[in-house]
C-alpha cells in the first residue's frame, strides 16, 4: 500500500465506525438498547449518558427496561427519555421505566430505509473527500518531482481499489441493516 494511503487509512475506519454507530440507533422490528444510546439526562448539575445512571435491558423482543440506579432520578430519566422523541411508548412504573416498542408498518419501515440511504451517502461523500485529498497529495508529489509517472498511475489505482472496497463494506453494513428494518 502506498504511504499517502497509509497516512488516511485511519480516516477511511473512523467515517466507516462513524457510520455503523449512526444506523444503530435506526429502530428495527425488534427492541435493542441502542436506541438510547444519544439519550442525555439532564441529573445532578449535568447531562450524563443514560447508560450512565441505570441499567438497560431487553426482557422481549418489544420492551426495554430502564432501571436507575438511584430512584430520586427517575423522573428525569423518563423526561430525558420522552424528549429524545424516539418513538418510543414511556411507562413510569415507580422504580423502574418500561418502553415499548410499537410495531412498525410497512410505511414506517421505508421511511426508516430512507434515513438509512441518507446516511449511507453521506459517508460515501466523506469518503470521496478523503480519496480527494489524497489525490491532491499524490498529484503535488509528481508535480514536486518526488515520484514518478508510473508510482503516481499506481498510487492513483490502488486508491480507487481501496475506494471501491470501502463503498462496498458500507454497502454490505448498509443491506445488513436494510434487512433488519424490513424483516417482520
Amino acid at each position: 500500500m502506498n504511504q499517502y494511503l497509509e497516512i488516511k487509512k485511519q480516516d477511511f475506519d473512523n467515517a466507516i465506525s462513524f457510520f455503523k454507530k449512526e444506523i444503530s440507533n435506526l429502530r428495527t422490528g425488534r427492541a435493542n438498547t441502542s436506541v438510547l444510546d444519544q439519550v442525555q439526562v439532564d441529573a445532578y448539575d449535568s447531562k450524563t449518558p443514560i447508560s450512565g445512571l441505570s441499567s438497560i435491558t431487553v426482557p422481549d423482543a418489544s420492551s426495554i427496561l430502564v432501571t436507575p440506579w438511584d430512584k430520586h432520578i427517575i423522573k428525569d430519566l423518563e423526561k430525558a427519555i420522552v424528549n429524545a422523541d424516539l418513538g418510543l411508548s414511556v411507562v413510569n412504573e415507580g422504580d423502574k421505566i418500561r418502553l415499548k416498542m410499537p410495531l412498525l408498518t410497512e410505511e414506517n419501515r421505508k421511511e426508516l430505509v430512507k434515513k438509512l440511504n441518507e446516511r449511507m451517502e453521506s459517508v460515501r461523500i466523506s469518503l470521496r473527500q478523503i480519496r480527494e485529498e489524497i489525490k491532491d497529495k499524490i498529484e503535488q508529489a509528481f508535480k514536486d518531482k518526488e515520484i514518478s509517472e508510473d508510482e503516481k498511475f499506481k498510487f492513483i489505482k490502488e486508491l480507487d481499489e481501496e475506494i471501491s472496497n470501502r463503498n462496498n463494506e458500507v454497502k454490505e453494513i448498509r443491506d445488513k441493516k436494510e434487512k433488519e428494518i424490513m424483516t417482520i
